[in-house]
């Protein structure tokens, strides 16, 4: 009995979901909007929320001081500061989790004009779809179309920060001193994938933090053109 709820629960929740999407079709037809309004819209809407985000998390401190996003330790370093500490080297532990940080902040000014080439691959379909989804539909779509090129640019850049910044000797210290603590398993974690990795999560994430000001907000629209555009969905 109580499986049975549940799938109609769901079913319901589904339905709802429809039921909104296609309201907010029937209101993007009905309000005049031509695709081309609505495709520079969303265009417009995305531009401000790559360009501001992305700049901000490129600036100094840009991922190191927003709890959002702040790169920490993979689970198989967490023993390795905990370690560090026990024995005195907190400092070295912290100089260590900043230069993480730091090569990501180098990374994502590269995200722009990645960001800026899939915008413009956006189609009419994909816009009205996008304006009737869900309120991180935009990021969603963001994330299909450059998770794949923005890893590919952003690895070797983290890596050549690594060198730039120092993180390179600082985790090189760190690792080794570790791994000469008696008693413990030897570690040896590939840190640019892993930072890689937490620098485009941390990306998407404000992009969609910046996409969901907008559409909640009448204040963030900051023009006439993403007034009249995104007026449909709410």
């Amino acid at each position: 009995m109580l499986k049975k709820i549940i799938v109609i629960l769901i079913v319901l929740v589904q339905f709802s979901a429809f039921g909104q999407l296609q309201n907010t079709l029937d209101k993007i037809t009905q309000s005049g909007l031509t695709s081309s309004v609505i495709g520079d819209g969303l265009k417009e809407a995305l531009e401000k929320g790559i360009t501001k985000q992305v700049t901000t998390l490129a600036g100094e401190d840009g991922f190191f001081k927003n709890e959002l996003v702040k790169i920490v330790l993979p689970e198989q370093l967490q023993k390795v500061d905990k370690t560090l500490r026990k024995l005195g080297m907190g400092q070295l532990a912290d100089e260590g989790l900043k230069l993480l940080n730091r090569a990501a902040e180098d990374a994502v000014g590269e995200a722009i004009p990645i960001f800026t080439d899939a915008i413009t691959g956006i189609t009419f379909t994909d816009a009205k779809n996008i304006l009737a989804g869900n309120e991180d539909a935009a990021t969603s779509y963001l994330q299909t179309a450059t998770s794949e090129k923005l890893y590919e640019k952003f690895n070797p850049i983290i890596k050549q920060s690594f060198q730039k910044v120092g993180a390179d000797k600082v985790w090189e210290t760190i690792i080794s001193k570790y791994n000469s603590v008696p008693m413990t398993r030897d570690v040896n974690p590939n840190l640019t994938d892993y930072v890689t990795t937490e620098a485009l999560s941390g990306v998407y994430k404000m992009v969609a933090v910046e996409e969901k000001e907008i559409r909640g907000k009448v204040g963030e629209r900051s023009t006439d053109l993403l007034q009249k555009v995104f007026a449909v969905q709410d």
